[in-house]
């Protein structure tokens, strides 16, 4: 409990959460399980449930075929996984710390310390998919749909991971679920901030919308509504609703850590020019922009093709 500019403010204490759920040590070398490493796991098999149980229903795919075999998806498991990891970890390594890693090359390679991105897991998952689908000739369009239906459960235990490890925390604010993160940088308050600084759980923002809201209403459109029916359409979706959904979340979100400096420890943006009237837009905005603008292109080309007339 404390005041802000004036007034009294409760904060919810971080609980007290280890990262790790448990560690084991042989001959010297130490092994952990992190929960984040763990939400990973358990996405990705709740993500295969999920392509499985598609492949099985002929009627919600056109021409009531399905695009793939249940072995075929349990291949494409393994291109996914590392598409995830490579992609992941390269994208965090050029969108969010380039200099840091030209100058510690070797540690582009300790994923164990954390630094992954979605966006550049994204990337390497599309990769994946598409190479994956040419050697296996598979349709890659549904292929990437039934992928992006099932995405969002991962996202959703990602997210959580991250509240968990107390990263990626919210901006300052004073309101009644505010969370005091035990970061040194996240203690850090604009001036005239009496008490404990609480900040938006971001975190528990971004799983909601990313994973229970975009996957509740992919799953719907995909079973209930014909969504797989018109190939590319749920992928349209996924990417205009994770851009929508990340770009908002970002309002409330603090400067990602490369962004945080102690000369400018609540930067929030970076900055299209000199003057007071520069605009600006967090990375994750930037990065989230194109998403939203492809997905609706993909949309509107996936209905447009789906209502062509076909030749006789």
């Amino acid at each position: 409990m404390g005041g802000v500019r004036g007034q009294m403010q409760y904060v919810i204490p971080f609980p007290d959460l280890d990262p790790e759920i448990f560690s084991v040590s042989f001959w010297g070398i130490g092994f952990a399980l992190r929960w984040y490493a763990l939400a990973y796991i358990v996405g990705i098999l709740i993500g295969l449930g999920i392509v499985l149980a598609l492949m099985r229903r002929p009627a919600l795919w056109p021409g009531d075929t399905v695009p793939m075999r249940p072995a075929e998806v349990e291949g494409l498991l393994t291109w996914i996984v590392l598409g995830v990891i490579l992609g992941g970890r390269l994208g965090f390594v050029l969108f969010y710390q380039p200099g840091h890693f030209l100058d510690h090359p070797m540690e582009i390679l300790a994923i164990w310390q954390g630094g992954m991105s979605f966006h550049g897991g994204m990337l390497g998952v599309v990769v994946a998919l598409v190479l994956y689908g040419w050697r296996n000739r598979l349709p890659v369009i549904q292929v990437a749909d039934a992928v992006a239906v099932a995405t969002p459960p991962g996202l959703l235990l990602g997210r959580i991971a991250n509240f968990i490890n107390g990263e990626l925390w919210g901006r300052p604010t004073t309101v009644p679920w505010a969370v005091a993160f035990p970061d040194p940088l996240a203690q850090l308050c604009p001036a005239g901030w009496e008490g404990p600084c609480g900040r938006h759980p971001s975190q528990l923002y971004e799983a909601g919308l990313e994973g229970l809201v975009l996957g509740a209403a992919l799953l719907w459109l995909a079973t209930r509504r014909g969504g797989l029916k018109v190939p590319g359409q749920m992928v349209g979706l996924f990417l205009a609703g994770y851009g929508a959904a990340r770009m908002f979340v970002e309002g409330f979100r603090q400067a990602d850590a490369p962004f945080i400096t102690p000369d400018n420890p609540f930067g929030h943006v970076i900055r299209f020019g000199t003057n007071a009237e520069a605009w600006g837009l967090t990375m994750g905005q930037l990065l989230s922009l194109p998403m939203l603008i492809l997905g609706l292109l993909i949309i509107v080309v996936a209905r447009w093709r789906a209502a062509r007339p076909r030749p006789a």
